[in-house]
């Protein structure tokens, strides 16, 4: 399309003069981010191209990957540092006078995702088409993230939409002549053939076209560019029965408006199942339908298709599949249940049972009415098998089986229906070996799997932070930005106080970009030089938030009761979104911000302690967070968080974790040792051991520390009521402390004083951080879709 500064500035300006009917003067920023996004994503679609055909002319296999959330953060910069098109564009824009970086803003983050679920998704897709192979993504195209978060005077959550498409979504194409008819609620009418075979009819159906809008998913330095499907709910052509005509509108809006509506009523419920489903049915036919231009059966579908489900969300597949399978192609059901087997792989990424997803089956049976016949008829037939399998242990069956009291254990059916289950951390893919899924292990031993996440080096490094990719660069060569392998290079360059040096000059310089960030953000002064600890996450009780805002509270009590007591300069930042329903969470948030607010007004503690809360957590926030960082926070309870992904994107960028030996945690202090990470707190053992006998209230009763600081949450000392933390309270003392706050207080407190030690010596600092950096290869996501492409999917690289 353009292949140098000249040619690019030449067709920039025709198309936006075109566009817009207007001097190219005249456009507004937003206007010339839509002519250059939909440039570069035109200047990708030969090589998108290419990538079908050459799939198709080697006969390759290829993944879908089913997932609810893929959290793409900004695409413009990574796009075109990809393509390898950056200098040209900065360049040519700079030469007609443009601001590059004032196009850039104009995009928001793409809201189809809310934490590390999405972000995953979305590294796996970067590093599948780096890597040559050919993945492709499935989910909804929302057209409202899951909210944009503001802080109120109070210091409160308050939820605005998040409506990133506003000014448009240059990326995509839509592709209406692959829309898909979905049908929900009616009734199935069966019938019987001369030979005695059933067939299904479902009739009264209340139908939705499900249209896919594809967005371009560009790989560093090749020719392969995969898709992300994204499915827009639209009113079909065939009239509601029985229904009003503006409530049928309404109600297919519903499906796409935004990521996990509150499915605190009922009526939630209905439209999440409505969602999942929605998703699923669209692409499983999809698939079909490109497998079926190449091949002339679905015999072969496990050969050359392969489908990831992320997490829950889109178990629905192994029933729709099986539906397509022997409603809409005739297979007998034996046949079709090994193909789908052949097919279909599951990621879990929870060991919390609140987080393992259950459906009532009646709400199943009345939304989708022929998958809960398949559903029944898969638990009838696993059942039977397993009473087989396991004769001298009676309850295996019931404790195992997809439906159990009329509700569908998601999870279960995804074990049964998939020929590979994998975690994402060694410790937590051993929890579901030993213990949640220990007795599946017994009936399919070699079921369960590990890929330990990971995350891009290219957005998460080398984009993000180019001061410290050019210190790379200069020491170790460049190697390590298309080789994983490499990063290890710079264990050569540890010891070197010139390197140690250098990094700290990298680090102060990001340091001074994430400061300026904070002040404009919110208008809070914090000092680049001091220790700037950042615990940046979902915000939920297990990831224990709470309990480092109580050391904060603990140094502040300690500081005013002492005067000769100081610590160094010490900045906390805290970034994290609560679930709009859950108060426990939103109060936490609360506490942080009544907390700042005392403590940086204090004059007698303000220029050593700062606390600070960054709304609106994002991609692009996490872009300058994440570098800017020393210290990163990973506190949450052992044996409760599956992998993390912050904990890797922080050691990439030369931050030391302070954290508990949970998910990736584990393999982090395994890569680096304890010298170069601080571990504290309980373990799964203990913690295993400990639940039994453990009294929150003892803990209070007995250390000082404690006490003072839970008496703040009920005498108002923050905002003046003596009821406005209480909730936090008495989770921890009332309920007995879930996640063992209390229990790891003290061993939390000892590791704030350890971390704050190493601080002190700069150049042992620096060899820490180096370390950290030479050893964060191993987390890159390139070494993870190798892993899945080897191990579960048989996947083979497309060649040009």
């Amino acid at each position: 399309m353009f292949r140098n500064k000249r040619e690019f500035k030449a067709e920039f300006h025709r198309r936006l003069v075109e566009a817009y009917g207007c001097e190219m003067e005249q456009t507004s920023p937003a206007e010339k981010y839509l002519t250059l996004g939909t440039m570069v994503r035109d200047y990708a679609s030969n090589y998108w191209k290419d990538t079908k055909n050459e799939t198709a002319s080697q006969d390759l296999k290829q993944v879908y990957y089913f997932s609810m959330e893929f959290l793409l953060g900004r695409m413009l910069t990574s796009n075109l540092k990809n393509l390898g098109i950056y200098d040209i564009v900065t360049e040519g824009l700079q030469e007609l006078g443009i601001s590059y970086q004032e196009i850039a803003d104009q995009e928001n983050d793409p809201g189809l995702g809310n934490g590390g679920l999405g972000r995953l998704a979305a590294c796996f897709m970067d590093s599948a088409a780096s890597e040559n192979y050919v993945v492709n993504g499935n989910c909804i195209r929302y057209r409202a993230g899951l909210f944009r978060q503001f802080i109120n005077k109070y210091g409160e959550q308050v939820e605005m939409p998040d409506m990133w498409m506003r000014i448009g979504n240059p990326w995509e194409i839509r592709k209406l002549k692959h829309a898909v008819d979905v049908k929900f609620y009616g009734q199935i009418e069966v019938s019987y053939d001369e030979n005695g075979d059933m067939h299904f009819r479902h009739r009264h159906a209340s139908h939705v076209l499900a249209v896919p809008y594809d967005m371009p998913m560009i790989g560093a330095h090749t020719k392969t560019v995969n898709t992300l499907r994204l499915w827009s709910a639209e009113p079909a052509d065939v009239a509601p029965r029985d229904r009003d005509y503006r409530q049928y509108l309404s109600d297919v809006e519903a499906i796409c408006l935004n990521v996990y509506p509150d499915d605190s009523t009922e009526e939630g419920k209905y439209l999440r199942l409505k969602q999942e489903y929605f998703f699923v049915c669209a692409g499983v036919h999809s698939i079909v339908e490109t497998h079926l231009k190449n091949h002339p059966s679905l015999d072969n579908l496990g050969e050359k298709v392969a489908i990831q489900l992320n997490d829950t969300h889109p178990v629905l597949v192994i029933p729709e599949l099986m539906r397509v399978l022997m409603d809409e192609y005739g297979y007998a059901w034996d046949k079709a249940w090994q193909i789908v087997k052949e097919t279909v792989s599951y990621t879990n990424h929870t060991v919390m049972a609140e987080a393992l997803e259950k459906w009532p089956m009646q709400y199943i049976e009345n939304l989708l009415p022929r998958i809960a016949m398949i559903i029944s008829e898969i638990d009838r037939r696993y059942c039977a098998w397993a009473w087989q399998q396991c004769p001298d242990d009676p309850d295996l069956v019931s404790r195992t089986r997809p439906l159990r009291d009329g509700t569908l254990h998601m999870a279960a059916l995804a074990l049964i229906g998939s020929h590979a289950v994998n975690g994402v951390a060694g410790i937590h893919t051993e929890i579901l070996k030993n213990d949640l899924f220990r007795d599946q292990v017994r009936l399919y031993p070699h079921l369960i799997q590990n890929k330990t996440n990971g995350v891009t080096p290219r957005r998460w490094l080398m984009y993000c932070n180019p001061e410290l990719r050019k210190l790379l660069d200069d020491t170790i060569g460049t190697a390590w930005e298309k080789d994983y392998h490499h990063f290890e290079d710079l264990l050569k360059h540890v010891d070197d106080p010139s390197v140690q040096e250098a990094f700290l000059d990298v680090k102060q310089v990001r340091k001074e970009k994430l400061a300026a960030y904070v002040r404009d953000l919110t208008g809070e002064i914090i000092d680049p030089s001091s220790m700037i600890d950042t615990q940046a996450k979902r915000l939920h009780a297990y990831k224990r938030q709470l309990l480092n805002i109580m050391q904060v509270i603990y140094l502040y009590q300690r500081m005013k009761r002492d005067p000769s007591f100081r610590i160094a300069p010490h900045t906390y930042l805290f970034a994290a979104k609560a679930a709009s329903s859950y108060t426990f969470a939103k109060s936490v948030i609360k506490l942080i911000n009544c907390v700042a607010a005392k403590i940086n007004n204090d004059p007698d503690t303000r220029d050593v302690l700062k606390v600070v809360f960054l709304p609106n957590y994002c991609v692009t926030m996490a872009e300058t967070l994440v570098p800017g960082s020393d210290v990163s926070e990973q506190i949450s309870t052992a044996g409760k968080e599956a992998s993390g992904t912050g904990n890797m994107k922080f050691m990439m960028n030369g931050a030391i974790t302070l954290g508990t030996l949970d998910g990736a945690n584990v393999e982090i202090d395994s890569l680096v040792g304890r010298d170069n990470d601080v571990i504290f707190g309980h373990t799964v053992e203990e913690l295993n051991t400990l639940q039994y006998h453990y009294n929150a209230y003892d803990y209070y009763q007995q250390d000082g520390r404690i006490h003072d600081v839970l008496d703040t949450l009920i005498n108002g000392f923050w905002n003046g009521s003596a009821d406005e933390f209480r909730m936090i309270y008495d989770e921890l003392i009332t309920r007995n402390d879930t996640y063992f706050v209390l229990a790891d207080f003290d061993a939390y407190v000892k590791a704030q004083e350890e971390i704050a030690r190493r601080y002190a010596s700069r150049n042992t600092w620096a060899r820490s951080c180096l370390v950290n950096i030479a050893r964060s290869g191993y987390f890159s996501s390139d070494r993870t879709i190798e892993e899945y492409a080897h191990d579960i999917w048989d996947l083979q690289k497309l060649h040009f």
